[in-house]
């Protein structure tokens, strides 16, 4: 079994026991399973079969250079919300044709360098951003692929948060705005529509946000059909979610793209997928070392670990819930405690209430699901240093994939 699992009472990653990761490169600390993103990406794959389509891993669930490698010798494609995240994606070897362009806020010195590198599509925004892809273009006597990104007024059903589907969010375009820019753009020679884009939220567990954002998007296709204007494909965005819950219920890989084909194949237009969380997410753990036990007032305890918001921010942003093991249980009665961070803000809290077998200072635990939106939201506030990060291969050698930060790191920008 590929993944995190129990082997001889201990927590290991593809047989590769955490505790002797930990104990050679030190906590807080990354650990990912290659074999398990492998395993996931291809599941996700395999279920579109052989309708016209492209996975586009969204960078920004985890934009370490090994993890962006890995995907795209699965045969990924990329999806950059950043002209970092461009960077990024050429450095693992991906080539302009293969990577999306997607955010709010593109510079004008990331449209410039997007336009000249001639991507895959540039997914527009706003009325001013065509015309400012359109100067470039015409500056530089290219034609910029472009598609207009809706927003379907659809509730995502996740957190506040990452939902970006309803009108009041700062993401796309309203379907009458939409036909407003489009007439724009034919008369815009250096430009090209090549289509259209939704992306209504992350950690999305129920099918119906999905099938509501691709009939909008679809019935709009023939809409643009009808009137002209051809295009190549849907883009669906991603927003796949896991369970991070015992027992939590969310849509299969093999359900979330039957319904999308269902939706999409009557349009024989390609179809193209952002994923990030749905297979990075499971395949990484944030191992920490217990710190210090404090009683609470009342009952229980504060379990205090090394590892913080700093290297973790999602509960500190969202209230998320992650599950937190001890690698090597003790044993004994079970004790009730916060897990909390070393970090100077009450917010720093990774678990409240949870119930852990005995700790002592100097024991790992592991944080799970962390491998999506873990390492890459990381901070350096308190002067803390970024956590290392680890990669277990098919080999079942753990490799640093990412250094640890050192305070020389941190302050080698101040003058």
């Amino acid at each position: 079994m590929s993944g995190f699992s129990v082997a001889d009472g201990e927590i290991v990653c593809d047989g590769v026991p955490l505790a002797a990761i930990a104990g050679e490169a030190g906590t807080p600390l990354h650990v990912y399973s290659a074999a398990d993103i492998r395993a996931r990406y291809r599941r996700l794959d395999a279920s579109f079969g052989s309708y016209p389509h492209h996975l586009h891993y969204a960078i920004k669930a985890n934009s370490t250079l090994a993890i962006v490698r890995l995907l795209r010798g699965l045969g990924a494609r990329a999806d950059a919300n950043s002209g970092g995240e461009i960077d990024v994606a050429l450095r693992a070897g991906f080539v302009p044709a293969e990577i999306v362009f997607t955010g709010v806020g593109k510079t004008p010195a990331e449209l410039e360098r997007a336009v000249s590198l001639g991507l895959d599509a540039i997914n527009v925004e706003s009325p001013g951003e065509i015309a400012r892809i359109d100067a470039i273009a015409r500056r530089l006597g290219v034609l910029a692929r472009v598609a207009i990104r809706i927003n379907p007024s659809v509730d995502a059903g996740s957190h506040p948060h990452i939902s970006t589907g309803l009108p009041a969010t700062k993401f796309g375009v309203s379907l009458d705005l939409a036909r407003a820019m489009i007439r724009d753009l034919a008369q815009r020679p250096a430009l090209n529509l090549v289509g259209l884009h939704v992306h209504v939220g992350s950690q999305i567990t129920r099918s119906s946000p999905f099938a509501r954002a691709a009939e909008t998007i679809v019935d709009f296709a023939r809409e643009l059909s009808a009137g002209g204007h051809a295009i190549e494909r849907l883009d669906l965005g991603g927003g796949l979610g896991i369970a991070y819950e015992p027992g939590q219920a969310v849509v299969s890989p093999e359900d979330y793209a039957e319904q999308l084909l269902a939706i999409v194949r009557p349009t024989g237009l390609a179809l193209v997928i952002e994923p990030g969380r749905a297979i990075v997410g499971p395949a990484g753990v944030l191992v920490a070392s217990v710190v210090d036990l404090k009683p609470k007032p009342g009952g229980g305890w504060f379990v205090v670990i090394d590892a913080g918001m700093t290297d973790l921010a999602r509960p500190a942003l969202y209230g998320a819930y992650h599950r937190i093991d001890a690698v090597r249980p003790r044993p004994g009665e079970p004790i009730h405690a916060d897990v909390v961070g070393p970090v100077c803000e009450t917010t720093d809290t990774i678990g409240f209430d949870r119930k852990l077998p005995p700790l002592e200072p100097g024991d790992f635990v592991a944080i799970a699901d962390t491998g999506a939106y873990g390492a890459v939201m990381a901070s350096n506030y308190n002067r803390r240093p970024v956590a290392a990060e680890v990669l277990v291969d098919d080999d079942r050698r753990p490799s640093v994939i990412r250094r640890r930060q050192t305070i020389d790191d941190l302050l080698q920008w101040d003058v």
